[in-house]
């Protein structure tokens, strides 16, 4: 052992080695109970920090999940059948009691089971924001045309009627008719795609249509002309919010000719449009 040596005599020199020697294995002794004990210190920290972060994210988790289940809870609340959005619609429509508005996989599902009408044909779907308008004929008329729209909204429970309307005329004076119209204003505290105004094309020269609002709001509004694989031909244009009667429908043909032209100063107005 180190303790144990001794150097050559060389005065009282090799005296001196002991206390240097000793002095040093009690500085090793020293640096490493300090190594030991900084050791010891961080490894408190960082199973202090582990537990730390461990409770944080029990902490997180446990706020997404109660944010989750109130997520859920709104959603059952708003839109399953006489929750809180069917009540709000049958208030807009002055009923007592509360409707009970279906869910369903496809927007053609949602409108006939509301409606009752399965053999209604779909001529035309649009896609807006929120949900889609889809028209359609119901097979009712033998002399004269109906035209029926209907705004479904896709939530995410599956896709729920909101707001429709549409229109039935008979034949008389058909060869001088040449689009049948109606208009849908905005619906007040229901989110849905209007003011609408829409129609059946009954003249084949017919290739636009034109919507001129007056007022504050003077603009023009094309119409989109659609039609299905059996030849129905509707029109249609959605309008701003602040858009509303009066307002004129003009029809051309394909050299740019002027057809007819009609004033509308109802909102809820439907009927016909005759050559000029």
């Amino acid at each position: 052992m180190i303790s144990s040596l001794i150097l050559p005599d060389n005065g009282n020199g090799h005296k001196l080695i002991y206390p240097i020697i000793d002095d040093i294995a009690g500085l090793k002794v020293s640096v490493c109970l300090i190594v030991d004990k900084l050791y010891q210190m961080k490894l408190v920290y960082v199973m202090a920090r582990l537990r730390e972060r461990k409770r944080s994210m029990w902490i997180s988790a446990g706020i997404i999940a109660v944010f989750a289940l109130l997520l859920v809870a709104f959603l059952v609340v708003k839109d399953f059948p006489g929750s809180y959005s069917d009540w709000r619609l049958s208030r807009a429509l002055g009923l007592q009691d509360t409707l009970r508005i279906p869910l369903e996989k496809t927007p053609e599902a949602a409108v006939q089971q509301f409606r009752h009408t399965p053999d209604a044909q779909i001529i035309h779907r649009e896609r807006v924001k929120g949900g889609m308008v889809l028209f359609l004929k119901r097979p009712v008329q033998k002399d004269g045309n109906n035209l029926q729209v209907e705004y479904v909204r896709k939530t995410w429970f599956g896709w729920k009627w909101v707001w429709g309307g549409g229109y039935g005329i008979g034949g008389g004076l058909r060869d001088k008719v040449v689009l049948n119209y109606m208009s849908i204003p905005e619906v007040e505290h229901l989110s849905a795609s209007f003011p609408l105004v829409f129609g059946d094309v009954l003249n084949p020269s017919v290739s636009r249509v034109l919507v001129k609002a007056a007022g504050k709001e003077a603009s023009e509004y094309p119409a989109i002309i659609a039609s299905d694989d059996q030849g129905h031909r509707i029109w249609y244009t959605f309008l701003p919010s602040s858009v509303s009667a009066p307002f004129e429908i003009e029809v051309f043909s394909d050299d740019g000719r002027q057809m007819a032209h009609k004033e509308i100063s109802d909102p809820y107005d439907s009927g016909t449009i005759e050559l000029n």
